[in-house]
């Protein structure tokens, strides 16, 4: 017990001493402003990566094709390797496998208990993609960019582009379901929420983007580049992760189960 107290008692004294070395050695300057760093964090006009030499892509790009490359490759090995050993007596992995499925397949039950199949699917499909594309930006993956500056590859979805594409996605889902019940008529029903589509996509975008700005500021100054960016990024990620998982995947259901609820007509008064 002596020894846990002695290492925890250097590892402050540590830590004390470098966060007062960065305070007092404060911020050298940079060759672009906060501002400029910020607006290139949206717009990304400096900051490219060029793509195997085809074209100069956003770094969201890049982020979106290795979140979707490695959801892609647990699915496999989780359909290979562990969905046959399922027991009747679950194990860790299994009991949050199907607590995971049973979470999303319960929201849409309960949004659109007459059809909830292909909605459980997709919403369980576009959770996973948000919770893991933002927990990604954690990993601190470098990159270069084209003008040989390293860049941390962000979020996917802090790009405007992908939100958007996220969000119309979404919105087709929610059509597909007035279609499936209600054929032609259910298009027409869907087009009256015309603006679901962009509400929901800077919803997302704007969510994420909001942490990513905050992030920066913070990282932009060597005198709060210590400690505080690290407790900033872990709890706004964690935070935009879970709400906005949540709050997409909820939307969905919610507008899906509106548009393919069935139309009850009137029973016919008897003469």
């Amino acid at each position: 017990m002596k020894q846990h107290k002695k290492a925890l008692a250097v590892w402050l004294a540590a830590i004390l001493l470098l966060l007062a070395g960065a305070l007092l050695t404060g911020s050298p300057g940079r060759s672009e402003s906060v501002q400029e760093t910020m607006r290139d964090a949206v717009l990304h006009n400096l900051n490219q990566i060029d793509l195997l030499g085809l074209k100069t892509v956003n770094p969201g790009m890049i982020s979106a094709f290795l979140v979707t490359a490695f959801l892609l490759l647990a699915a496999l090995l989780l359909r290979i390797l562990v969905i046959p050993r399922f027991q009747y007596a679950p194990g860790k992995l299994q009991m949050l496998l199907e607590e995971a499925v049973g979470l999303f397949d319960r929201m849409a039950q309960g949004s659109s208990p007459h059809r909830f199949r292909f909605v459980g699917a997709y919403i369980f499909a576009v959770g996973a993609y948000i919770f893991v594309g933002t927990l990604f930006e954690l990993l601190g993956i470098q990159a270069a960019t084209t003008l040989g500056h390293p860049i941390t590859l962000p979020a996917p979805l802090s790009d405007v582009n992908a939100a958007i594409a996220l969000g119309t996605l979404s919105y087709l889902a929610i059509v597909s379901g007035g279609v499936a019940e209600h054929g032609i008529k259910g298009v027409g029903k869907a087009l009256k929420e015309f603006s679901l589509p962009i509400s929901m996509s800077f919803r997302l975008f704007g969510a994420l983007l909001s942490g990513l700005l905050v992030t920066e500021l913070v990282y932009y100054y060597v005198s709060l580049s210590f400690v505080l960016p690290v407790i900033v990024a872990v709890l706004f990620t964690l935070l935009h992760a879970l709400v906005q998982t949540y709050v997409l995947t909820m939307l969905t259901a919610l507008y899906y189960g509106e548009m393919s609820e069935p139309s009850h007509k009137p029973a016919k008064k008897r003469a």
